[in-house]
């Protein structure tokens, strides 16, 4: 569903963006907040110790697979963390910041930093490109009616319904991004990826033995469904209201940095709940332009874009996270349409 996009020159697309980056840099927006990431990371790996302290003080007890539901949570705040040290967000050191990366994503989530950022950083660069941006490529999900054409069988059946299977599916990301990882740095040189397999390796002999000695097997099963489950679900949620549904360039568009990176892009109106949920990316025009900016500082830029995008005359779309959901969801039902059609 594309919105309606500003028409200027091209001599003038190259300088748009630099009154509003003085703008952000005169605010202070983008100096670096170090001590108040160290307090946050320090709370979120507390309350995860917390609750696998909790999960063993109830041991075999049926209880003990609730806690599955608020380590999800918390698992999805520390791959918010591994996302800001893909984006040089957290400190001045590169090498800290891989760090942070690596023990967030490989030791804690059992993930690639690697693969992470290899994605996320082509995503960023040409944010909803079907033939550059990772994350609208054709799948098992479909973007555009191009990619759903001539689907049979399996495939024709979950571009028909994808509308309807979306969030269910959601639930499967949490395994997804382990197989994407290892499949990843399996294809990598062995130097390259081996402390990436290593790291993970321990994360996944840690989680599970402590499932196993602390449960039955049958409960450590499920608690690591659920687990996975409720992470997936909430990771997903997360990302999902973001760019779909929003304006599809190609490579015959002709865009400067701001508005390749705000008609592609949608904010998620809401309090301090949704911004504690969403991880402050509900304002992701503003992450989008300012990938470093300290994920806190977010929503001190957002008054700040939104006028200067009013004043320019640039489309600037906001929403409520229900509607921003039936954008998506909107769009990817017209994407199975002609699919639909042919049954």
């Amino acid at each position: 569903m594309a919105q309606p996009t500003a028409t200027r020159s091209a001599a003038t697309k190259g300088s748009d963006f630099a009154p509003l980056l003085r703008e952000i840099k005169s605010a202070g927006l983008l100096e670096r907040r170090t001590a108040a990431y160290t307090m946050a990371i320090g709370i979120n790996v507390a309350l995860m110790a917390a609750t696998w302290a909790g999960v063993a003080i109830l041991g075999s007890s049926w209880w003990a697979l609730l806690l599955a539901i608020p380590l999800g949570i918390l698992t999805t705040r520390a791959a918010f963390f591994g996302h800001d040290a893909g984006h040089q967000q957290i400190a001045g050191s590169r090498r800290l910041h891989d760090w942070i990366g690596l023990v967030h994503g490989n030791l804690l989530l059992g993930m690639s930093y690697g693969w992470w950022n290899d994605k996320h950083n082509r995503h960023h660069a040409n944010p909803n490109h079907t033939d550059k941006d990772p994350d609208v490529g054709e799948g098992v999900l479909v973007w555009t009616m191009e990619q759903a054409e001539g689907r049979t069988g399996l495939h024709g059946w979950l571009s028909r319904n994808q509308a309807r299977i979306f969030f269910p599916l959601l639930t499967l990301e949490g395994f997804n991004l382990k197989v994407s990882s290892i499949r990843f740095l399996l294809g990598r040189p062995r130097r390259e990826a081996q402390l990436e397999l290593g790291l993970m390796a321990a994360h996944l002999v840690l989680y599970f033995a402590a499932l196993f000695v602390i449960m039955s097997p049958g409960q450590a099963v499920l608690f690591a469904l659920i687990h996975h489950m409720v992470f997936g679900l909430h990771l997903g949620s997360v990302f999902a209201p973001n760019h779909k549904g929003m304006e599809m360039p190609d490579d015959t568009t002709n865009w400067g940095h701001l508005e390749k990176q705000v008609l592609t892009s949608r904010n998620v109106n809401g309090g301090l709940v949704t911004d504690w949920m969403m991880g402050g990316l509900n304002y992701q025009i503003e992450h989008h332009l300012f990938p470093s900016m300290p994920r806190a500082n977010l929503r001190f830029a957002q008054p700040i874009v939104r006028s200067y995008c009013e004043r320019i005359g640039m489309p600037y779309l906001s929403t409520g996270l229900v509607e921003s959901y039936r954008m998506g969801l909107k769009h990817m039902h017209d994407v199975g349409s002609e699919l639909r059609a042919q049954q």
